[in-house]
């Protein structure tokens, strides 16, 4: 069931565009209005090198049934984007991060529903897992482990089955280094 203001989900964190805190607001509140909200995505990397994808849960407020990066959330009022990242790790695929590192962060903006905009200063991590996903069912439909240039190519042949941040992400994170460190096998 998609929550309602009056549910127990913590405001987002509104933020400008270098990333200083304005302010909070409801989660749909801020994805009705597009306001400009902090958020963390994270690409994890197995033992084996390959790159953990989840098909979100079908449903999700928005974008659910779409495959996209490991797991994503919104910083909680006093949490850093680093333990966001740890935490949504966790609570959406069920394993925890043996290492993570920050790889970049930028800002976007798409519609993701009829009436509702993703708009969001995204902190992106890099990190590795050693445990098989143990997905929360209520965050996570299905998950698989991907190549980076398999993922790229599924990405850049039908990018409508991917979530909206999926995309501009993986194509900003595939060339830089942390991404290359982390497709080697662990010994």
């Amino acid at each position: 069931m998609p929550p309602t203001e009056t549910t127990a989900v913590p405001p987002v964190i509104l933020v400008d565009e270098d990333d200083r805190e304005l302010g909070t607001a409801g989660k749909l509140e801020a994805h009705h209005t597009g306001a400009l909200h902090r958020a963390v995505s994270v690409f994890a990397f197995d033992a084996s090198g390959a790159l953990i994808l989840q098909r979100r849960a079908a449903g999700k407020y928005h974008s659910g049934g779409l495959w996209s990066n490991t797991a994503c959330t919104h910083p909680r009022r006093g949490e850093s984007p680093a333990d966001a990242a740890r935490r949504c790790v966790r609570e959406e695929m069920g394993v925890e991060c043996a290492t993570l590192e920050a790889a970049f962060a930028f800002v976007y903006r798409a519609q993701v529903a009829p009436a509702l905009i993703e708009h969001e200063y995204d902190h992106v991590f890099v990190a590795r897992v050693v445990d098989t996903p143990r997905p929360n069912a209520d965050e996570v439909e299905a998950w698989r482990a991907s190549s980076l240039a398999e993922a790229l190519a599924e990405v850049r042949a039908d990018p409508a089955r991917y979530s909206a941040w999926f995309p501009l992400a993986l194509e900003r994170l595939a060339p830089l280094d942390v991404c290359r460190r982390a497709e080697r096998p662990l010994a």
